[in-house]
């Protein structure tokens, strides 16, 4: 069987030693405080998947999202002061 699909170069370069570059490193370290909060999120929406929410759960829910949303707003104000922009 021939393939015909066409090979195309990599969108983002590799690193010389085929690991994350130093930048890869820095932009997943800049994003953790919203990749955590996402977890928790998740965390507290999975605990409530096959039960009715107590009043307890859906605070834990909500919390978890204004965490989600703040850690954003943070990421987002750091990229808008780094890029010398103001939103």
């Amino acid at each position: 069987m021939n393939h015909i699909a066409i090979p195309l170069a990599p969108v983002t370069p590799l690193a010389p030693d085929g690991g994350p570059s130093a930048a890869d490193l820095a932009a997943i370290e800049a994003e953790m405080p919203v990749i955590t909060a996402e977890v928790d999120l998740l965390d507290a929406e999975i605990a409530v998947l096959d039960r009715v929410p107590s009043e307890l759960d859906e605070r834990r829910v909500r919390r978890a999202r204004r965490r989600v949303l703040a850690a954003r707003r943070a990421l987002a104000d750091r990229a808008a002061a780094h890029a010398g922009g103001a939103a």
